[in-house]
């Protein structure tokens, strides 16, 4: 089996045109980070060659490396632990040539010609249950730290401070005045509609 870069290319333009699918390989990742395979030899410069696919219990998705940088496979032993699968394949990405000189270009057009370079495809599935406890998982840490920085929101004041002091409002003009008799005088200023009172 081969894969071409052109499908890859449409596969990545997909996932960002899909929210639903970037936010399940965002759940993938986060499994991995979690689980610290990156620090494992090469699995780091993994590209994504296919995937999500996102079945009623599964999440398949594969990654591809250059022939010389196979990823490390005892990494793989933590996602096969948690019920993941994992499958190494060797295969060939096909990719045209980068037109230099006139025996680049593919007879009859101007493109260049298709080569084929061998390439490591691992596909992992991954159960759904996996990807969703990590992220709740997640979550929950990201409630406690932000509690941590802001402390937590009860309304009481701590004990010892003082009560705030509501600011004092200014009295409108000619407000509090008292006429003779004990009515209030009418407040100077126009009325409404600009009449003066």
């Amino acid at each position: 089996m081969h894969h071409d870069i052109l499908d890859v290319i449409r596969n990545i333009q997909d996932l960002y045109e899909n929210n639903t699918s970037l936010a399940v390989l965002k759940d993938m990742e986060r499994v991995f980070e979690e689980m610290d395979m990156y620090v494992y030899q090469n699995w780091l410069d993994g590209e994504l060659a296919y995937g999500p696919r996102v079945d009623r219990h599964w999440i398949t998705a594969g990654w591809m490396w250059p022939t010389d940088k196979m990823p490390d496979p005892v990494a793989a032993k933590r996602l096969t632990e948690l019920g993941c699968k994992v499958l190494y394949q060797k295969s060939h990405l096909i990719e045209p040539r980068k037109i230099r000189t006139h025996e680049d270009i593919r007879p009859g057009s101007k493109k260049g010609k298709l080569d084929r370079h061998p390439i490591w495809v691992v596909e992992i599935q991954m159960p759904k249950k996996v990807a969703f406890d990590i992220y709740r998982g997640y979550m929950d840490k990201m409630k406690n730290e932000d509690k941590e920085i802001t402390g937590p929101d009860t309304g009481a004041l701590p004990q010892g401070a003082p009560a705030p002091v509501a600011p004092a409002m200014p009295a409108a003009p000619g407000a509090g005045a008292v006429a003779p008799g004990g009515a209030p005088s009418p407040m100077a200023g126009p009325a409404p509609g600009g009449a003066p009172v």
